[in-house]
């Protein structure tokens, strides 16, 4: 299981790939492949056969998992591309905060 920086519903920005430099909010998080599915990025064409009446075939786009080390965690703060680092508060839980203002994020 590999050890990921990022959760589910983070803002994050897109630093690798042919999709460098958007942003989008983590969707899904798949830490047994180290990837995450990102909102409005690396959309695929899907080509779906029909199962029924309530569910029509079709060509529909839908976003595919991308590599979770080419993404990072923009700061709700600073508003930059930031590397999540972890500390321990006093009363002894561990919180993720920003590198380049201190700043935590919301768990």
């Amino acid at each position: 299981m590999a050890k990921m920086n990022i959760k589910s519903g983070d803002e994050v920005v897109v630093i690798a790939g042919k999709d460098k430099g958007k942003k989008g909010k983590v969707i899904e998080v798949l830490p047994g492949k180290g990837k995450a599915i990102v909102e409005g990025v690396a959309v695929a064409t899907m080509h779906k056969k029909p199962r029924s009446q309530q569910q029509p075939g079709g060509i529909i786009k839908q976003e595919a998992a991308i590599d979770a080390s080419n993404v990072m965690v923009v700061c709700s703060k600073c508003k930059k591309a930031t590397r999540a680092a972890r500390k321990v508060l006093e009363d002894g839980t561990s919180v993720r905060y920003c590198k380049k203002c201190g700043e935590t994020f919301n768990d």
